[in-house]
């Protein structure tokens, strides 16, 4: 309990600021499309995705969130997987820069965001799996 407090004291002390979190993109999806909400901070995001067959496609975005479109001619039903990187606003020290002899060495890099999930298709259409609960 001790502990807590102290944290608590911590942060307001430091302000809100210390406690800021990254982006959390959250995933959306309707029958054919997969893309992802609150997109605040993030650019330049490439999703790769993997079909239950092992057929790989990417998506690219620049800006915005990158949507991926189920092909109905072609989808299979199972378990699709994702990653997800994204360079964030927020700028990180390169510890060992890199010399290429192109004038003066890049120090700082944008921060990478990275995740992975996965979505179900069912029928041909992307799905919200129920939960199985057992008693």
């Amino acid at each position: 309990m001790r502990i807590l407090s102290i944290v608590a004291a911590m942060g307001v002390a430091l302000g809100t600021a210390a406690f800021a979190a990254g982006p959390d993109p959250v995933q959306q999806h309707n029958s054919n499309a997969v893309w992802f909400e609150n997109w605040i901070g993030l650019t330049n995001a490439t999703m790769v995705v993997a079909a239950p067959n092992g057929r790989i496609s990417q998506v690219r975005s620049e800006r915005g969130t990158p949507v991926y479109e189920l092909d109905r001619s072609d989808a299979q039903d199972g378990v699709y997987r994702y990653e997800l990187r994204a360079a964030t606003e927020e700028e990180i020290e390169i510890v060992n820069p890199v010399n290429n002899g192109r004038g003066e060495a890049q120090t700082t890099m944008k921060k990478p965001f990275y995740r992975t999930g996965h979505f179900v298709v069912s029928r041909g259409v992307i799905i919200t799996p129920e939960e199985v609960k057992e008693e």
